[in-house]
């Protein structure tokens, strides 16, 4: 029977504490907030009706079925899992051919700087007549503006893999494919799952902004219905949601990440 030692017991209580620690005083916070904010409502120090209150919104997510709530977040969540996705296997693949080919990367180095700094919104114009409005010119909006981000995250990576350890797979003869798959690839999961983690926020933004342009439905779509007609209620509600949904998507990916560094360290 492995026993563990009094100064590793002690270590782990203190981490233990530490982090519940941690979590109360975030809970504590985002309660106390939520308590002022409905607070000052009450007294008319906060105008409720243009930043709304915790009950009234509230009573407008208890009114899902009347507001339809339940089809916009599927739709928001829809073209974010589809745009991400698409960012991402995409974006390595053009990493990859970027890593495998110095000359080609140099040649794109200053396009992709230049993309990357360009305000994504000034192409939803463009991306509504080469697509078409909907859900295709949403999806266009948020690989616009996640897909350049992990071309040259991956690419940097890649580019920084442990050079050693090339050349050691080059002197046993190993190809460029080999390198890529063997060594280049597994030593940056750590930068893919940051990357993913960048992604998922950037994949959910590029979708709003989309939804603010052309769409119909969807989380985004709220939100601008919600100030043209004057219910803030219904805004502030569609952000509140945002909010969560952005942090469900990130404990995904972050249990995700989990999951496979776990069976790789196996």
């Amino acid at each position: 029977m492995y026993n563990i030692s009094q100064s590793r017991k002690l270590f782990l209580q203190k981490k233990k504490r530490r982090h519940i620690t941690i979590r109360v005083c975030q809970v504590s916070i985002l309660l106390l907030t939520i308590l002022l904010w409905e607070s000052l409502a009450r007294v008319g120090v906060i105008d409720s009706f243009i930043m709304s209150q915790p009950t009234r919104i509230l009573r407008t997510i208890s009114n899902f079925q009347n507001n339809n709530l339940i089809h916009h977040i599927g739709v928001t969540f829809f073209e974010t899992i589809i745009g991400f996705s698409l960012g991402v296997l995409i974006g390595i693949l053009i990493a990859f051919v970027l890593w495998w080919s110095d000359f080609l990367a140099k040649i794109a180095d200053p396009y992709l700087v230049v993309i990357n700094a360009l305000p994504k919104i000034a192409l939803g114009p463009v991306i509504i007549i080469w697509v078409g409005a909907g859900t295709q010119a949403v999806i266009v909006m948020a690989l616009a503006i996640s897909l350049v981000i992990t071309i040259m995250e991956m690419l940097n990576g890649f580019k920084n893999a442990d050079a050693e350890l090339v050349k050691m797979a080059k002197t046993f003869g190993a190809n460029r494919f080999q390198i890529f798959t063997k060594i280049v690839f597994p030593y940056n999961l750590h930068t893919l799952f940051n990357c993913l983690k960048i992604n998922i926020g950037l994949t959910l933004v590029g979708v709003i902004a989309g939804e603010f342009l052309v769409s119909r439905a969807g989380l985004g779509y709220l939100i601008v219905y919600g100030g043209q007609v004057f219910q803030m209620d219904l805004v502030m509600t569609s952000v509140i949601i945002l909010a969560v949904l952005a942090a469900l998507l990130y404990r995904l990916v972050a249990l995700f990440e989990h999951i496979v560094m776990k069976s790789v360290l196996k």
